[in-house]
């Protein structure tokens, strides 16, 4: 799910979209722009990247952002160009392989919000139904009422649930993760302990011109809850049914209670809280993501996926146009990911070209992906990277090389997009 080092830690920055998420000047208002208004990449910017700039660009982010290994797929129209830096598995020598299986994490969530608008388009629910209409007595206590919440509320991130996940409670050290790195987390898990909190705030009314947001990983699942309950089947087989076999994504799907990952894979590495050597997070139940994040897909898969949603293949126009009314996230995220705006599980952030990138972002222990594609889907780039630390400066110097290579990637330029964030942003 979207949040660096663990999905639902606490902390700011490790709450990227996110974000995972995670991730981006510092107003709180609505942007609300329809995909038609927002503008588009000038026909002559210079986009093509060889391999060989690529694969400068990639050892250069291996390097800054102190990372085991990235591997990076771009693409502009039907041509692709791959690049990996570092190892698959430490000690071994072995590059990543391309198109490897990885967790999605929060990526999830874009699937998820899709498989809602359709439901939508079809007529067998509202983005304006409750949660207490689909899911009675589930949201409640301590001043929580899915009576108010909103469908529309859980995919943006307006509806003030709070942001657990059961894994708060494991622990943060190497030792609390090898001890409950198989257990099984049921989705009524994470809402019950969700619904021990107070909420952040009240859920926002559609038309609010300046809607509270916070990243809310419950919001989620309890969407894939809605989605069983509307069609009888999980989120999971629906995601499948509908995304999955029509577009032909090999790699995609939702791994229940196994653990493992099918290779090739790259392995995933956490510098955990009062460690000094790297623990190998590869290997690890992921129920407790469930439509938050639990999805295992790669790179091409993804691609396929975003360029079939953002050219209208998924979903017909006005519900895309839904997905695309963003929102300006809180500012922990914009001092981070500046200008970042967050729709119905789709993100836009801009591009030093002109125009913006969509996609989504996902992190879990060790592990980051970042998606970016141009609003025509002309071009995109997705980017999987192994290797990150508790420490708060390398999350934030790792996060700015990525922002880096996608803007490069799909802009051709090399201009930073995170440039004039400098020392004044970083986290404290």
């Amino acid at each position: 799910m979207n949040t660096p080092a663990k999905e639902a830690c606490r902390r700011p920055l490790k709450q990227l979209a996110l974000a995972a998420a995670l991730a981006g000047a510092l107003a709180a208002g609505v942007t609300a722009l329809p995909a038609n208004a927002a503008p588009s990449l000038s026909p002559d910017t210079p986009a093509s990247l060889t391999k060989q700039r690529l694969q400068r660009e990639v050892e250069k982010t291996l390097e800054e952002a102190g990372y085991v290994s990235v591997s990076v797929q771009v693409r502009e129209g039907r041509h692709r160009v791959h690049a990996t830096a570092g190892e698959a598995e430490l000690g071994s020598g072995r590059p990543v392989a391309r198109n490897s299986d990885f967790r999605a994490a929060s990526v999830t969530k874009t699937f998820v919000a899709t498989v809602v608008l359709q439901l939508v388009a079809e007529g067998r629910l509202s983005l304006g139904d409750t949660v207490e209409k689909w899911l009675p007595g589930v949201v409640t206590g301590n001043g929580n009422d899915g009576s108010h919440i909103t469908i529309r509320n859980l995919l943006q991130h307006t509806s003030g649930i709070y942001n657990y996940n059961v894994i708060e409670d494991f622990g943060e050290t190497a030792a609390d993760f090898e001890r409950h790195r198989f257990d099984h987390v049921s989705p009524e898990q994470n809402i019950a302990g969700a619904m021990k909190h107070k909420p952040d705030f009240p859920p926002a009314d559609a038309n609010d011109p300046k809607p509270d947001w916070n990243y809310s990983n419950p919001g989620y699942i309890l969407a894939g809850m809605v989605i069983e309950k509307a069609t009888g089947r999980t989120w999971a087989q629906e995601v499948h049914d509908r995304i999955v076999r029509p577009l032909g994504l090999k790699s995609t799907y939702e791994p229940g209670d196994d653990p493992y990952l099918k290779e090739p894979y790259a392995h995933t590495y956490q510098r955990f809280p009062g460690s000094t050597g790297w623990t190998d997070t590869s290997v690890r139940n992921m129920s407790w993501g469930d439509a938050a994040g639990s999805l295992i897909s790669s790179e091409r898969d993804l691609d396929r996926f975003y360029t079939a949603l953002l050219t209208g293949r998924l979903l017909p126009a006005a519900q895309l146009a839904e997905m695309r009314r963003t929102v300006v996230p809180n500012e922990d995220i914009l001092q981070v990911m500046p200008g970042l705006r967050y729709g119905l599980g789709l993100m836009r952030q801009p591009l030093s070209c002109g125009g913006y990138r969509w996609g989504h972002g996902g992190d879990l222990d060790g592990h980051t992906v970042r998606t970016g594609f141009t609003a025509d889907g002309r071009r995109s780039v997705v980017i999987s990277a192994s290797g990150k630390t508790a420490d708060d400066e390398q999350l934030f110097r790792a996060e700015l090389t990525v922002q880096r290579l996608t803007d490069v990637a799909l802009c051709g330029t090399g201009t930073d997009t995170a440039k004039g964030i400098g020392t004044k942003g970083t986290p404290r």
